[in-house]
């Protein structure tokens, strides 16, 4: 008899939606944010969001680093071919992102900026809940929209 581990992709596939609910200052802090432009603001509700969207999951709570700077991107042939809105570093519980747009330095659109706050703690998410190697997959997609219609987003 042959036992067959499955992959890390097809677990992650397998898990559709956030296992927890979200409270409503979680949902309140969704709104700040979405209402927010000022790096400042964005740190503090940020914050609050993450520690909330942690403690609800049980798991250690994140910090965020929000950098009021242009996003990292590169450029060929004079367009920009690829921006790092965020990133997360799971062994240090940090997410970072940039407040600013790549080319013109505007400020991210609130919108853009809850995406990829929830994006990268869904990866702290994946890692520290569910024990998964953090993967761009179907049901990672389909967890971050379940989280996302939990915050009324």
């Amino acid at each position: 008899m042959f036992f067959f581990k499955t992959s890390n992709y097809d677990q992650s596939n397998k898990i559709t939606s956030v296992k927890f609910s979200v409270s409503a200052e979680a949902i309140l802090l969704t709104q700040k944010i979405l209402a927010s432009s000022e790096a400042t603001h964005r740190q503090i509700f940020g914050e609050k969001l993450l520690d909330e969207l942690s403690d609800s999951a049980k798991i250690d709570v994140i910090e965020l680093k929000i950098i009021d700077d242009n996003q990292y991107h590169k450029k060929a042939n004079g367009r920009v071919v690829m921006k790092r809105y965020g990133s997360y570093r799971p062994a240090s519980k940090l997410i970072s992102i940039s407040n600013r747009t790549a080319v013109r330095g505007q400020t991210l659109a609130a919108k853009s900026f809850l995406d990829t706050l929830l994006h990268e703690w869904l990866h702290h998410y994946d890692t520290y809940k569910l024990k998964l190697r953090s993967i761009h997959s179907k049901g990672f997609y389909l967890r971050l929209n379940d989280l996302k219609e939990k915050l009324k987003v």
